[in-house]
């Protein structure tokens, strides 16, 4: 049998459990500032990851239309900052 670290062990769990997106909705709000920026942040009142959709909700009108148009860069910009594709999607409500 194998030595594994306390971490590598948490890790292997998470990424065979269901722990798995409730893990990421915490860490996507910790890096949605950072990634978008303090307005949009702001502005922003709920995130969401289901099967690699990104739920974006606000009630700013010309902030839904921005981030339509920025939905390539949002897919981009999170994922590089998991360093791994987490998101495939993002719809805004």
């Amino acid at each position: 049998m194998g030595e594994y670290s306390i971490g590598d062990a948490i890790k292997s769990m998470v990424s065979k459990s269901n722990l798995r997106n409730g893990v990421r909705a915490v860490q996507i709000e910790e890096v949605w500032e950072s990634v978008m920026g303090k307005t949009i942040a702001k502005y922003t009142e709920k995130l969401k990851i289901i099967n690699h959709t990104l739920f974006i909700t606000t009630h700013v009108g010309p902030l839904k239309n921005e981030l339509v148009y920025q939905k390539p860069q949002i897919i981009q910009r999170i994922n590089e900052a998991f360093g791994e594709k987490v998101i495939s999607q993002v719809v805004i409500d």
